[in-house]
């Protein structure tokens, strides 16, 4: 089976990626941190920079209360957007935003969001708004049907997650069940930026392409800076970014200016050429 057989269609912003010789940048931002509209800026400004190349996928964050995944900076920003009023019916807003710079939006959403909204119909609504893909942390694929179906039907892509603890046939199991890409968690343990990427990531990674070739794979929580990108993105198809976004938000806000992004896009630009870089 060639590369990229169930890639969808965020699996190709990946492969074309791969053509150009580099990894993909993936960016996440959680809609309604620090409010709405400086939401909705910030994320066209990580699509859209000014100088240079933006990020090539932006994966959209749905706060929730209960963010088992998420380290201190994404948890803040959450429980802020969430006291301050976000609703799932933004994410279709967010998701609009990012489509319309011509970049292609996926959402990371905790899964009992999308039960409470019907995944049907959020498999709809968020496929009219331009959507083209769910990251559920919470959801593995043998308690996925409904979202199996669901996102059959109106063409989504299922990303699922796998860690370093996953056994052989959990890896088999989860990249069978994916459409578009797999995302590899590098470290044990929640969300945020360290000093140094995981030694564990490269072997997580050699195990999933070992496993299964033809899957794309995408890692995730560690990196913050363009050398951790380089260095990420020379074994992996995409180097996902978080919480050295989220840092900047937090910063500019406790600075009392937080509608600035300058600092969000001298990181993008950081990161742009580091996954760059040969």
């Amino acid at each position: 089976m060639a590369l990229g057989a169930h890639a969808g269609r965020s699996g190709q912003v990946l492969l074309a990626a791969r053509e150009e010789g580099r990894a993909a940048l993936v960016a996440y931002l959680p809609v309604g941190y620090p409010d709405l509209d400086i939401s909705l800026d910030a994320l066209r400004a990580v699509c859209e920079p000014g100088d240079g190349p933006g990020v090539d996928l932006v994966e959209i964050g749905m706060p929730y209360s209960d963010p088992i995944l998420d380290g201190p900076v994404i948890q803040r920003a959450g429980t802020s957007a969430l006291s301050r009023g976000v609703r799932t019916r933004d994410v279709f807003r967010a998701v609009e935003t990012v489509a319309s710079t011509g970049v292609t939006p996926v959402c990371m959403t905790y899964w009992n969001i999308v039960d409470r909204y019907g995944v049907d119909a959020f498999a709809r609504d968020f496929a009219n708004a331009g959507g083209v893909g769910l990251i559920t942390p919470d959801l593995t694929p043998d308690e996925a049907h409904d979202w199996i179906v669901a996102s059959t039907e109106h063409d989504l892509d299922r990303i699922f997650l796998v860690s370093p603890s996953s056994t052989d046939e959990r890896i088999v199991a989860t990249t069978q069940a994916c459409r578009g890409w797999v995302y590899a968690t590098a470290v044990m343990g929640v969300t945020g930026v360290r000093q140094q990427t995981s030694s564990m990531a490269p072997e997580l990674v050699a195990r999933i392409r070992a496993l299964s070739p033809d899957t794309l794979v995408g890692v995730g929580l560690g990196v913050s800076n363009g050398e951790q990108a380089a260095e990420v993105g020379s074994f992996a198809d995409a180097v996902i970014v978080g919480s050295a976004f989220v840092r900047t938000l937090i910063a500019a806000e406790d600075a009392g200016t937080p509608g600035d992004l300058t600092a969000l896009r001298g990181v993008v630009g950081d990161l742009a050429a580091g996954v760059r870089r040969r």
